[in-house]
């Protein structure tokens, strides 16, 4: 029983070592968008804040933002559009419990969903 025992925590240990000592998935990456009060060009704005909950910097995070517009520019260095898809601060690296934020006016809002990232642990 001791050996089992033993064979198991060398085994977690193995897995936290190889892994890292978190597990990020998409759903530690958390999109708030709240509605700002402001309207630019006849549209409603609306703040956008991604924040990485995971213990680790995330790489080329990705966002799924099919339908984006906005008559207000947003900046390039911090989302950018491709397609149905939006790349966040170029694919930089956003830190252990950071935040990124940015400002869009349209009608109706968009959801954005994580897609993607690499790096972790």
């Amino acid at each position: 029983m001791a050996a089992l025992v033993m064979s198991f925590i060398v085994i977690l240990l193995f897995s936290l070592a190889r892994n890292g000592f978190c597990a990020c998935s998409l759903d530690n990456l958390n999109i708030g968008t709240y509605r700002s009060g402001r309207e630019v060009g006849g549209k409603p704005e609306w703040n956008v804040v991604v924040t990485n909950n995971c213990n680790c910097a995330r790489n080329h995070i990705v966002l799924s933002c099919q339908g984006f517009q906005t008559v207000e520019p947003v900046d390039p260095a911090i989302l950018e559009k491709r397609g149905d898809e939006c790349v966040v601060i170029r694919g930089d690296s956003l830190a252990a419990g950071a935040s990124v934020k940015f400002s869009y006016a349209w009608d109706p809002p968009v959801l954005m969903l994580p897609k993607s990232f690499s790096g972790g642990c």
